[in-house]
């Protein structure tokens, strides 16, 4: 199956609804970020259906450094690369702004932290904890 990755808009009300929607199915026991602020994408089928989203913002931590807020792929459609894919949007985009760190943290989560793994993130402790007390903490170099 094809699928059409696009970073959206979400002055867009239209928007933010789907993404209020694929935070809720990929995320039920979370409180649905806020994606008035930052970047975010949206993972489409080639038939326009909504499967995967991702949203990054500039971190409140650090000041070159984008922060990977949130991400999330239908239970139907994992396995087909999404979250990756996702990541590699938003390396990209990190780029473009001239970030030169790009931080995240996992909960409970080893199939984010192996596909972060994948796409070059490494483990390492921040001086002041954001997360949970048994979260994880990654962090990438984008500015070699």
């Amino acid at each position: 199956m094809k699928f059409h990755t696009r970073q959206v808009d979400t002055r867009n009300p239209t928007i933010r609804n789907v993404l209020l929607h694929l935070q809720k199915k990929c995320l039920p026991a979370d409180k649905p970020h806020n994606v008035m602020h930052g970047h975010w994408w949206i993972v489409y089928t080639c038939s326009g259906i909504p499967v995967a989203f991702a949203g990054m913002s500039r971190s409140s931590n650090w000041l070159d450094a984008g922060y990977l807020c949130r991400a999330g792929v239908v239970p139907e459609y994992t396995g087909n690369g999404l979250q990756k894919k996702l990541i590699r949007a938003r390396i990209a985009k990190a780029k473009k702004l001239r970030w030169s760190w790009l931080i995240t943290d996992t909960t409970a989560n080893p199939a984010s932290g192996n596909n972060l793994m994948s796409q070059g993130f490494r483990l390492y402790e921040p001086a002041v904890p954001w997360a949970y007390k048994h979260s994880l903490y990654w962090r990438l170099n984008i500015s070699r």
